[in-house]
């Protein structure tokens, strides 16, 4: 017992046998079984403040880029927009994605290995071919 607890508590770096070379390999959840990643494009219509919740739920999880049609909800009332939009802004900024508004009625949030093209310096289609 006195063993266990000098090995615990020791300042000493040593190499033990009872740790070997055998290894598991977790596949991330967001990568199929061919391995390719796997990234949703979804949209969401919403129509009230709870109808934000799958959205959100979706975003949380890390692998979904939310397109999301505020009309139904900006032609009703104003007040709930502001409150839904700035929960969305919020989880965004937890999530350390990018969110954007696109014309009048929608919004689109992505992950963080994403980010959003804004029209600031060239698009990626008018940078020059790599040597």
């Amino acid at each position: 017992m006195a063993g266990v607890f000098n090995k615990l508590f020791s300042n000493k770096q040593t190499v033990s046998d009872d740790f070997s070379d055998d290894y598991v390999e977790i596949t991330p959840s967001n990568v199929t079984k061919d391995g390719k990643a796997r990234v949703v494009v979804r949209p969401f219509i919403v129509e009230d403040f709870a109808d934000i919740k799958p959205a959100l739920d979706a975003l949380r999880e890390g692998y979904t880029v939310a397109l999301i049609n505020i009309k139904p909800l900006k032609d009703k009332d104003l007040v709930e927009l502001k409150r839904a939009v700035s929960k969305l802004k919020k989880t965004c900024e937890a999530i350390e994605g990018d969110i954007a508004g696109f014309g009048e009625d929608w919004i689109v949030i992505t992950p963080s290995f994403a980010q959003i093209y804004r029209g600031s310096g060239p698009s990626p289609t008018e940078l020059p071919p790599e040597q």
